[in-house]
């Protein structure tokens, strides 16, 4: 295979497994997301060992070389195309054809109308270009989708994986009733690929206007605030995995829990809560719920300016050094 090809994957696997380490630092979760990850270090390093040792995309059963596109793809590829099972065939193609379709424009968000709650969104980048994503989809089964997902890093290379991602939400959640299906196949595909050498933090959570129950999973995300106006109680929906693009083997798990009148829900990224005070003080997630119980009874937008008066007075006119995203969703 030609050399700059080959210097491409050794670029993108070391990005690769610089960032999963970095995701390891980053995670509250301790020895266990070590552990985790670990699987998918070995995988890394063994690529990277086969590539100095010039085996890397050698067919294991014609012995010629794999396809650039597919070990671009998936740099752990070691059947060429002519070899690979009719099941195998399908699945890729699959891939291919999602791997395609991400790099396309998407429609316009839109707040979604559910009956019985309100809603209201916002965003704010840090640089021209932002890395956090937020998005209203619709499952298969009607149900509404809510995902708020921050890419690791700043800028240019963040806001291209931010609307990947995006498009990717768009492409798969309409097929599907299940969250967990959907953050699978997007870990598939970001797993292997050179071209994302980053990793994603996401909450996703799906609810259903006519039962009022919340279905989530948390794949290394800041936990989602959950304030029950009837009690003036509240609990975080805490990670229920790691982040996309650090586990060799998807493992989030998804919770569910029943939605009460006077609820509402606060989606947010680290930009919020790790906003600095001049004296560099953190803003921190408990400030968010002083303010959510103090204006319970303003709508969601009201909310949102709500908390982002508080960030501003707070920072006291420094720019955010990170995107910040708020997703509000009040029960009625």
């Amino acid at each position: 295979m030609a050399t700059n090809f080959m210097n491409d994957i050794r670029k993108g696997l070391e990005e690769k497994r610089a960032n999963v380490c970095e995701g390891c630092k980053v995670d509250e979760a301790g020895l266990e997301v070590e552990l985790d990850v670990q699987p998918h270090l070995q995988v890394i390093d063994e690529s990277l060992r086969k590539l100095e040792e010039g085996t890397l995309g050698v067919c294991t059963v014609c012995q010629g070389m794999v396809d650039e596109s597919l070990l671009q793809m998936d740099y752990t590829a070691s059947v060429c195309l002519g070899d690979y099972s009719t099941q195998e065939r399908r699945q890729l193609e699959d891939e291919l054809e999602l791997s395609q379709v991400i790099q396309r424009a998407l429609l316009p968000q839109q707040v979604p109308d559910m009956t019985g709650f309100d809603i209201a969104g916002y965003s704010r980048p840090a640089q021209i270009i932002g890395g956090d994503y937020f998005d209203f989809l619709r499952f298969k089964d009607g149900a509404h989708g809510f995902v708020v997902a921050d890419v690791s890093g700043k800028g240019i290379s963040a806001g291209i994986l931010m609307t990947s991602l995006q498009t990717a939400f768009h492409t798969i959640v309409p097929e599907t009733d299940s969250p967990l299906e959907v953050l699978e196949k997007i870990n598939r595909l970001y797993i292997h690929n050179i071209k994302f050498t980053t990793f994603v933090t996401i909450f996703f959570a799906k609810i259903d206007p006519g039962t009022c129950t919340l279905v989530y999973a948390n794949a290394g995300h800041n936990p989602a605030l959950l304030y029950h106006g009837g009690t003036k109680k509240h609990e975080w929906l805490k990670r229920t995995g790691i982040a996309i693009g650090l586990m060799e083997r998807f493992d989030v798990r998804a919770q569910s829990l029943q939605l009460e009148s006077g609820d509402i829900l606060l989606f947010y990224t680290d930009g919020v809560t790790e906003a600095m005070s001049p004296q560099r003080e953190p803003f921190e997630r408990d400030r968010l719920v002083e303010i959510i119980a103090q204006n319970e009874g303003t709508s969601a937008d009201e909310l949102i300016q709500k908390i982002l008066q508080s960030l501003n007075k707070f920072a006291q006119g420094n720019p955010l050094a990170d995107d910040a995203t708020l997703v509000v969703c009040k029960v009625q």
